[in-house]
């Protein structure tokens, strides 16, 4: 399990962040957050206060990343690109999460080593890392700069023959609904959102279009709410286009892969992050996946 609790013993009294930044190499920073967070334990009890003094014996829950083998896409001297699979976190959702790809990344590369950018657990694809503190702030300043294309590939229910350009407004607020913490609406309160679809093939035989996506704004679930609100879902899709009796029983993990594929025709979300485009270093890298999409989704969707 990636989150262990180590046991020690103070043997100068010293405040807690001080003992975290000396004796484990944090940062001040790195050490208030960790002590903010509940991760230190004195005789059991949560101690959150990192300029209070500790001495003698203490506890702290730490993340300890492990493997299973998933190794990476491309790797350069600042920063890794990870295909991760459909299912696997990016982040552990509690202290509870077997495992997630920030475990492959830190197991490789170190503590320092941060994910760049999220993708959904269902969500296929590229993920952008970096390797250090620089990078990582260097791989930030490059989102918030917005000089980064992605695009994506899809399989969707229903022939599109034509390049279409989907201009919706997306919002994500509480309402009473029972699925309130996935589901995002295309409303006119919500955010300017922007994404080109560009049809690639199309099989008649399953009545389902191969598409590319080139989301243009970054919003949460934007591909699969843009491609629901002009009738084309994502194929496998267990939130938009399901009935909320169906999502629910989705969240709570009570749908069988027979269930789901009879759905929503896939036993996962058929959306893949397929290429990356941008300028980092005075560089400009073009990275692609290897993955025969088409391939996948078609094993996904037999019973």
């Amino acid at each position: 399990m990636p989150f262990v609790i180590k046991k020690m013993f103070v043997e100068k009294k010293q405040r807690a962040f001080l003992f975290f930044i000396n004796e484990l190499g944090y940062t001040q920073k790195e050490a208030q957050r960790f002590i903010a967070r509940g991760r230190l334990l004195i005789n059991g009890e949560i101690m959150d206060k990192s300029s209070e003094e500790i001495e003698g014996k203490i506890e702290y829950i730490y993340f300890e990343p492990i493997t299973r083998g998933l190794n990476a896409h491309v790797e350069y001297d600042q920063f890794v690109v990870f295909d991760k699979p459909s299912g696997v976190l990016i982040h552990p959702q509690n202290k509870n999460t077997p495992y997630s790809l920030i475990d492959e990344l830190k197991y490789q590369f170190g503590r320092d080593a941060n994910i760049g950018h999220r993708i959904d657990q269902e969500t296929s694809g590229l993920v952008l890392c970096s390797k250090n503190k620089k990078s990582e702030r260097d791989i930030k300043m490059m989102f918030q700069e917005r000089d980064m294309k992605k695009k994506y590939l899809a399989m969707v229910h229903g022939e599109l023959k034509d390049e279409i350009t989907i201009e919706a407004k997306l919002l994500r607020r509480e309402d009473e609904s029972a699925i309130v913490r996935m589901v995002v609406k295309v409303h006119d309160d919500g955010k300017d959102s922007k994404t080109d679809i560009t049809p690639l093939k199309y099989f008649s035989e399953n009545n389902m279009t191969l598409v590319e996506c080139s989301p243009l704004t970054g919003r949460q679930h934007q591909i699969r709410v843009h491609l629901f609100h002009v009738k084309h879902p994502i194929v496998g899709d267990p939130i938009y286009g399901q009935s909320e009796g169906n999502i629910v029983r989705f969240l709570d993990k009570e749908l069988s892969r027979e269930d789901r594929i009879n759905l929503s025709g896939a036993s996962r979300l058929l959306l893949h992050a397929n290429e990356l485009e941008f300028n980092l270093y005075d560089e400009e890298f073009h990275i692609s996946s290897d993955i025969d999409f088409a391939q996948t989704c078609f094993e996904s969707m037999r019973l």
